[in-house]
């Protein structure tokens, strides 16, 4: 397998990454590590036509290759037999941008985009990585790890689910750079400024996900209406695109607009995470690193059809150290997220011990680590990691 990069080649990594913003973030981050060390390479990326991929990536500067794959997925019925030729097709496509792209190196940051990335390196005889970010992997990257011998982690707990990782290098979860030297207290009053919410008083973030989350939305919304007559308390609630509309209806319609905001997006997660005194939030591994890197304290409720439950064990990263507390999408209601979120809200001691209770990890440098890694395998060599200031703008 070719690993040494010639004098003459510029740096050239191909990532797969897509679907989700778990997945796509980690990309982006690393992206910007590996620009950061090199900033003559080229990077771009493989994923499909059906993730937030086709907005994410263009928007933050880098190329998007499509290929035509289909999710791993047990759910797809008949479809599932399709798998194996859908993957060779894919991977021929993705063969085909590394051999385009001059590429040194494959990314795959998990997910079934990421999959036909290292299927591609591996019919074009190139070395590739992958990084898995859920503490239980996911059905692509454990098919993934079965095609390159280096492979990388977000967390220690995902080492025993996943095949021939017992050599793999814990290296975090990648995080934007504005997050990973994100001091909250010194943002705290221009976040709060720039999204719109009150200076004062207790803020409740309610965050979905990159989709949003139904469920979420629902109880938020509920809890609004029952906070509506309390000046003391607001709640910024990220709706997902598809639901925007309807949330700020119904918040209008029961007097919850009165303490509560809603947003399709939060593009700006430093600002959110400064501004906020407590998240409630899904547990996926990129927004559990996000909260224990930026010592958020949250209420986490797992998606309870992730597979392999593997969101609630990524909760329990952060439930055990004592810095969230865990919630069944099942009990998730406006009174379960009032007697919980009430309590810690009216408790900022309490708040401030689950904040110091995060264990941060490796996150803040798993983006430079990572990118170390991939330069070492294209025979480059590695700087010194060098983390940028935080963002000053404050634009959301």
């Amino acid at each position: 397998m070719r690993t040494q990069r010639t004098s003459q080649a510029r740096l050239s990594v191909v990532i797969g990454a897509g679907g989700t913003g778990g997945h796509i973030y980690p990309g982006l981050a690393l992206a910007d590590a590996l620009r950061r060390a090199v900033p003559d390479c080229t990077i771009s990326f493989v994923g499909t036509e059906r993730g937030l991929e086709t907005r994410l990536i263009p928007e933050a500067g880098y190329r998007l290759h499509t290929v035509d794959m289909i999710p791993f997925d047990p759910s797809l019925g008949a479809r599932r037999f399709l798998l194996p030729a859908a993957l060779v097709k894919a991977g021929a496509q993705a063969k085909a941008v590394l051999r385009g792209q001059r590429a040194q190196v494959a990314v795959g940051m998990g997910g079934y985009p990421s999959a036909p990335v290292i299927v591609g390196a591996r019919m074009a005889g190139l070395p590739s990585v992958i990084h898995e970010s859920n503490a239980v992997p996911g059905r692509a990257n454990r098919f993934a790890a079965l095609l390159t011998d280096q492979i990388t982690l977000a967390f220690e707990e995902s080492r025993c689910h996943l095949a021939g990782s017992r050599n793999a290098d814990v290296v975090g979860m990648p995080i934007a750079a504005e997050l990973a030297v994100l001091d909250r207290a010194a943002l705290r009053a221009e976040a709060r400024r720039a999204l719109g919410v009150p200076a004062e008083g207790r803020l409740l973030i309610v965050n979905g996900g990159s989709l949003g989350a139904a469920r979420l939305n629902a109880a938020a919304i509920a809890l609004a209406r029952r906070w509506r007559d309390r000046p003391d308390i607001h709640l910024l609630i990220k709706t997902g695109p598809a639901s925007l509309e309807e949330t700020r209806r119904q918040l209008t319609q029961t007097g919850g607009d009165r303490v509560a905001t809603a947003v399709p997006y939060l593009d700006r997660m430093d600002l959110a995470y400064a501004a906020a005194d407590l998240a409630v939030c899904r547990a996926g591994s990129a927004t559990v690193a996000e909260l224990a890197t930026t010592r958020t304290p949250a209420v986490l409720v797992p998606y309870p059809y992730a597979p392999g439950d593997h969101q609630t064990h990524n909760a329990r990263v952060l439930t055990d150290a004592g810095a969230g507390l865990l919630l069944a999408d099942a009990d998730t209601d406006a009174n379960r997220l009032a007697a919980l979120a009430g309590p810690l809200l009216a408790e900022p001691a309490r708040l401030a011990a689950m904040s110091a209770a995060a264990p941060a990890g490796r996150h803040a440098q798993a983006a430079d680590l990572l990118a170390a890694h991939v330069l070492r395998l294209a025979g480059h060599p590695s700087p010194q990691p060098t983390l940028p200031t935080p963002h000053t703008e404050m634009t959301i």
